[in-house]
């Protein structure tokens, strides 16, 4: 009897400790019961394109992968619009950013023009025509918000800066390493880059770790770049003077081939959870999701050291599973987070789905159930 109880307390003891391991992610996410996808393409929408010089139907193909802010007591979400010019294929577009704002996350009202977009400005050499893709949105601490996105001529890529006072007027500032080490990074293809994030006053603001802002950036492996400004960043280099790597491919899970950086991290009181997109691997990934799937993960690190990796979950914490993460025009299936807000007792998380469509999750966030509390 005594042998059995002593199990008993060692089966419960691990529970609660792996329960208390656990407590660091922000998910289990689901699927409100009606109101997805909430963004959808519109192919009346039409826009005088200053390059062009002539009106294209610009969210008339795909509107998916956006980013989210909390701004007057709503969800904005900047999201990507691919118009019906170029070639059919992923990427031969022209991408541009639209807006839409939300009282209750589900529900979206949207301007009928976009805010974002390639123009005969500074970056227009690497912003035409493939447009902007991508985007992540900080609040500052001033109250600027400050945007990540990928910057795509068709030939070399890049993570783009701009600021807003109100997500409608930006300045572009051009590559975030285009100045860094000299100029080394001026040349790199790089994207997927969200910036640390902390809550405060329920509202997600971009933190400082040492005096400095930190962003987790890259596909194929996740790296880091830190900041004194939010706009001018220099990657974390290793010994060898190569961009430190924090997270690489697991052979055998959901992130097997192409782990990518999703929405902007969030620093709390037992580390940074950064939920990230990984692929699967055509073979030797994760038996249970078709080859090539994307889906999301998180990953917690330390809050005093950015680079030391301390838990990965196992499995995804979405997925694709409905038709419409699973069709569209990638067909292997994305569910592609690259937004999170805090609102309302909630976590928001936004994703693109097959590259054509912007749905939402949530999970519960009161006070006692926000990650590592």
């Amino acid at each position: 009897m005594r042998r059995m109880m002593l199990i008993l307390l060692v089966a419960l003891l691990g529970g609660a400790q792996q329960k208390a391991s656990d407590s660091w992610k922000i998910a289990p996410f689901t699927r409100p019961a009606s109101g997805n996808p909430v963004i959808t393409p519109n192919p009346s929408s039409t826009f005088q394109d200053p390059v062009r010089k002539a009106p294209v139907h610009w969210e008339a193909l795909h509107t998916f992968n956006p980013a989210a802010i909390v701004r007057n007591g709503k969800i904005d979400v900047l999201y990507r619009a691919e118009d019906n010019t170029g070639a059919m294929q992923i990427g031969m577009h022209t991408s541009r950013l639209g807006l839409a704002e939300s009282s209750d996350g589900i529900h979206f009202a949207r301007r009928s023009t976009p805010v974002f977009y390639p123009a005969d400005d500074s970056q227009k050499d690497r912003e035409w025509p493939g447009g902007v893709e991508d985007p992540r949105i900080v609040e500052s601490p001033d109250g600027t918000y400050v945007l990540t996105y990928t910057q795509w001529n068709r030939k070399i890529y890049s993570v783009g800066i701009a600021t807003s006072p109100d997500l409608i007027h930006w300045t572009k500032y051009g590559p975030a390493f285009l100045h860094a080490e000299g100029g080394k990074y001026a040349n790199l293809k790089y994207k997927s880059a969200g910036i640390v994030t902390t809550l405060r006053n329920g509202r997600l603001v971009a933190a400082q770790i040492h005096g400095t802002y930190w962003m987790y950036w890259g596909e194929g492996a996740i790296h880091l770049a830190t900041s004194p400004d939010l706009i001018h960043w220099t990657p974390v280099e290793d010994s060898a003077g190569n961009p430190v790597e924090v997270l690489r491919p697991r052979p055998g899970h959901f992130d097997s081939s192409f782990p990518e950086t999703g929405p902007p991290p969030v620093l709390t009181p037992r580390g940074i959870v950064v939920i990230y997109n990984g692929k699967n691997a055509a073979s030797g990934g994760d038996p249970k999701l078709a080859p090539y799937t994307y889906a999301a993960g998180e990953a917690l690190f330390d809050a005093h050291n950015p680079r030391r990796l301390l838990a990965q979950t196992e499995n995804p914490v979405l997925q694709p599973t409905l038709p419409y993460e699973r069709s569209g025009q990638y067909a292997a299936g994305t569910t592609f987070a690259e937004g999170l807000v805090h609102f309302r007792d909630e976590w928001f998380l936004y994703y693109g789905c097959a590259d054509s469509l912007v749905a939402v999750a949530t999970t519960p966030a009161p006070v006692d159930r926000e990650p590592g509390r």
